[in-house]
């Protein structure tokens, strides 16, 4: 169960390819990259060799927030997001000239499927009330219904600022974040009951086993997994917070509870440490996803290669839920921005 394999060495990610996949890798995609004018952006879940390729050719690997923003920043035509399909909306939200395609249009999320637009425009009617938060996590029609949207690393944030003004608020689609930030904030929270199939699958009974056999080991948890596990945490965040965890804290040894994909950026930037998945069943179980997202393991070289060949996954986003989604995740990037701009005059006084 240990990762030991990935590091920043690239020879031992790619060693074992194919002579095919060392072809697409090395020279085909790269080559059809540049042609097209486009940048390979791919979320920390994502396999390995994905991850290494958007690095080596001036692309990113980041969260969903940052993906957006990089893909607004850069001056390519052409985005290639490497990710679930709500990561391709969002980037469309905030780059509508720019063409958007996924390596596989088929990859969607728990999180979306279980928050239909006609049901949660419905909800939203029975509580006028209250102001609507959706979680980046949903399609951009659900997100064209939101006062705003936010993501895992400023929710609680962008939650106690609402909270402090009075606010109530309905919250969609995943429970246990909003359980989550409800706990951190105290805001009246409606919440919608929407799960991810990787993180509502970590055991309580086999972490504590596990904690048992690595007692010094820290243990970092998504705030996506039941309260249990987080109760259990030394650290609750995003993927960049749990990433920055893992370089920080002086532990040798990490119990991680979310995607796997996200040991490849935690290897390579601290080799030495020894990462070890949280359980996902008890004894005699079976698991939905094994801390895998099957979506995100659609992102394979040959479907990257296939989407830049042949223009196929391309992204489209009806102008009018463009134009009603992006005011919430504006909202949300302004916001960000001047949070960081204070943290930025108080560093400076």
């Amino acid at each position: 169960m240990i990762n030991t394999s990935l590091n920043n060495n690239t020879s031992n990610i790619t060693k074992n390819l194919s002579e095919r996949d060392q072809e697409l890798f090395y020279r085909e995609i790269p080559s059809l990259l540049k042609k097209k004018d486009a940048s390979l952006i791919a979320h920390y879940y994502t396999p390995a060799l994905v991850q290494l390729l958007a690095e080596r050719t001036g692309g990113i690997v980041a969260d969903s927030l940052e993906m957006a923003r990089f893909g607004k920043k850069v001056k390519n035509k052409t985005l290639i997001v490497a990710g679930v399909y709500f990561m391709g909306e969002s980037a469309k939200l905030l780059s509508p000239a720019k063409k958007i395609y996924m390596p596989d249009i088929n990859a969607t999320c728990s999180l979306d499927l279980s928050c239909n637009y006609d049901d949660f425009k419905s909800f939203i009617s029975k509580h006028p009330d209250r102001k609507v938060v959706v979680y980046a996590n949903t399609s951009a029609k659900v997100r064209s219904l939101a006062d705003w949207v936010v993501t895992s690393r400023n929710a609680i944030e962008i939650v106690n600022h609402l909270a402090t003004q009075g606010q109530k608020i309905l919250w969609a689609p995943d429970k246990y974040l909003g359980n989550y930030i409800k706990n951190k904030t105290n805001a009246d929270m409606l919440i919608w009951q929407g799960e991810c199939i990787v993180h509502s699958e970590f055991k309580i009974k086999k972490l504590l086993d596990l904690k048992s056999i690595y007692p010094d080991a820290a243990i970092l948890v998504h705030p996506e997994s039941p309260m249990e596990i987080i109760d259990q945490a030394d650290v609750v965040g995003s993927t960049s917070i749990l990433i920055d965890a893992v370089t920080s804290l002086p532990n040798d040894t990490f119990i991680i509870a979310t995607d796997k994909g996200i040991f490849y950026k935690m290897q390579q930037l601290a080799p030495s440490k020894t990462l070890i998945p949280a359980p996902t069943a008890e004894d005699g179980a079976n698991c939905r996803a094994c801390a895998s997202c099957p979506w995100m393991a659609l992102n394979t070289l040959e479907s990257l290669y296939s989407c830049l060949k042949n223009d196929t996954g391309e992204i489209y986003v009806a102008t009018e839920i463009i134009e009603q989604a992006a005011v919430p995740m504006q909202r949300m990037v302004d916001f960000n921005e001047n949070i960081q701009l204070k943290k930025e005059v108080s560093y400076a006084q």
